[in-house]
């Protein structure tokens, strides 16, 4: 379906939109610009981070077969998606050099595809915007899987049933939808997520490495609201008061302005986070070792975690995976149960 949108919409585009070529030097968008320099490290790190939220992703990595067929499937989903991108993004181009933006009266910049659409065939428009529809209803449930595998997997532990987390998934919906409708601006919420996870996945993706065994879910949790206070903090020396590097926080000036609010933030959230979480890690080894001072005990915050077995990772009895290395494994006899440490 997006490869039959791209085909229709490219046909269209092409042969029915005119470029007025004297709006070309005048829209300065083939100019160099400070805004352009900060997106160009502000998407990849607002992208990349939020990523790390959506369920979808993960479910999909999980259910790769091997880590190689995982690195194949991205590849090509990283390609198409380049191109499918690159393609969208001309339109806002095309809509400033047909005079189809920003219109009379002015309209957001946002909104430049669909003002360049209003000039296609109505026909064109039609399928388009079924097939837009489509594409969101479809990523809209593979967001509503996430969340019922997350609840009922990593909140519950699949103690409770099933139904009830779906019910609560519905429930959650609503006010999602209220807060989607009354928002000036949907980008202002994506951005404000984006800011959240710049400054707490940082510090997570330290703790996936075997190499940082000693990392703790403290420096996680203090490293993730220390980057968060660090955008407050440098917002308010920017700005010069505290109330607007609250605002910052919001992003309330959007991510489109003429200053370097933006882009401090988003350098501000990740290098906080990580500053914050190695003084956490350092505030915690100085309180193990004072404590195993005084009550005498070895001090063991270095100390490798033991391995787990096999049967963590296949499932099952360890001596019939050695029998038959390739057969997939359910574990009937339970859960296995390894639990990390927070402090």
């Amino acid at each position: 379906m997006v490869v039959g949108l791209i085909i229709l919409a490219v046909i269209a585009v092409g042969v029915e939109t005119r470029i007025d070529t004297s709006l070309v030097p005048g829209s300065g968008l083939l100019e160099p610009s400070l805004l352009g320099y900060q997106l160009i490290y502000i998407l990849p790190v607002a992208i990349i981070t939020n990523d790390f939220f959506i369920s979808g992703f993960w479910m999909r990595t999980f259910a790769s077969k091997t880590d190689k067929d995982l690195l194949i499937g991205t590849s090509i989903a990283t390609i198409a998606i380049t191109f499918i991108l690159g393609l969208v993004g001309v339109t806002g181009l095309l809509a400033a050099w047909t005079g189809a933006y920003p219109g009379n009266p002015p309209q957001s910049g946002s909104i430049a595809f669909f003002l360049l659409l209003g000039q296609l065939p109505a026909w064109v428009i039609g399928i388009v915007l079924v097939m837009t529809v489509s594409l969101s209803t479809a990523a809209f449930d593979s967001l509503q899987s996430g969340m019922v595998s997350t609840g009922s997997n990593d909140l519950f532990r699949n103690k409770l049933n099933f139904w009830w987390i779906r019910a609560a998934v519905v429930v959650i919906i609503v006010p999602v939808v209220v807060v989607a409708l009354e928002s000036p601006s949907v980008l202002q919420i994506y951005l404000i997520s984006d800011l959240v996870s710049a400054s707490s996945i940082p510090v997570l993706v330290i703790g996936l490495s075997e190499r940082f065994y000693w990392w703790r879910g403290f420096e996680v949790v203090i490293g993730g609201l220390g980057g968060l206070l660090t955008v407050f903090l440098f917002g308010t020396v920017y700005y010069g008061n505290a109330q607007e590097g609250a605002y910052l926080l919001l992003l309330e000036n959007g991510l489109y302005g003429d200053d370097w609010s933006a882009f401090g933030a988003f350098v501000a959230a990740p290098i906080g986070g990580l500053l914050w979480g190695f003084g956490a890690l350092a505030l915690r080894l100085l309180y193990q070792w004072t404590m195993a001072k005084m009550k005498g005990h070895r001090f063991n915050a270095f100390d490798r975690p033991p391995p787990p077995e096999p049967t963590f990772f296949t499932g099952g009895h360890a001596e019939v995976q050695e029998q038959d290395p390739n057969r997939e494994l359910v574990d009937t006899q339970g859960t296995t149960n390894i639990k990390g440490k927070f402090f």
